[in-house]
């Protein structure tokens, strides 16, 4: 973290009202756990490797925000706009993501056991290599990268595809039935919505 951005964290926290404006600071490596950051401004900020595990971040914009292998188990995103946001390798274990907005998110490695992505707009996002097991979905627009790297254990819900699936440097789609047996041959319960539509 950099000595303007530690200033303006110094100072907000100070004031106590409002949300905390950190667009395009570098926030990296801090330690934000538990903090109340609802309605805060994050928005192309370098948050790479930064804490916020058990955070609030209610209706916060981080749009293009790095947040590179930073933690944020249990956190509170719902309806926080993530758009073209960098969460590779982050740590989303248990997170609540419920109508969040992840346009074009890369969280290509990302940890996401347990997180609930209800009602979340997933439309380009990349989870290869992500850890989904256990995630729970709800009717989402499921139009993301998967991989044979990508754990769906456990993970529930509905959702609508297509999926682009990679492989070698190879994309194909995978949607209706195919996607279904695909999620099911990697231990997923989740139902892809549709399916009579594509026979």
């Amino acid at each position: 973290m950099d000595s303007g951005a530690g200033r303006r964290l110094r100072e907000w926290l100070d004031a106590e009202e409002g949300g905390l404006d950190a667009v395009g600071l570098d926030l990296g490596g801090a330690d934000l756990s538990y903090g109340d950051f609802s309605a805060s401004w994050f928005t192309d900020a370098k948050l790479a490797g930064v804490k916020l595990a058990g955070a609030e971040l209610y209706r916060s914009d981080a749009q293009g925000a790095d947040l590179t292998e930073a933690d944020l188990t249990g956190a509170s995103l719902v309806r926080v706009n993530l758009d073209d946001a960098i969460l590779r390798n982050a740590t989303l274990e248990g997170a609540d993501l419920v109508k969040a907005s992840l346009h074009g998110v890369d969280a290509s490695g990302a940890g996401c056991r347990g997180t609930r992505f209800t009602g979340a707009s997933l439309l380009g996002a990349d989870f290869r290599g992500a850890d989904l097991s256990d995630a729970v979905f709800d009717e989402n627009s499921f139009q993301v990268k998967v991989d044979e790297e990508t754990k769906l254990e456990g993970a529930s819900g509905s959702v609508f595809g297509p999926v682009t699936f990679v492989r070698e440097g190879v994309s194909r789609e995978l949607s209706g039935s195919e996607l279904q047996q695909w999620i099911r041959d990697h231990g997923g319960e989740i139902r892809v919505l549709g399916i009579q539509a594509n026979r």
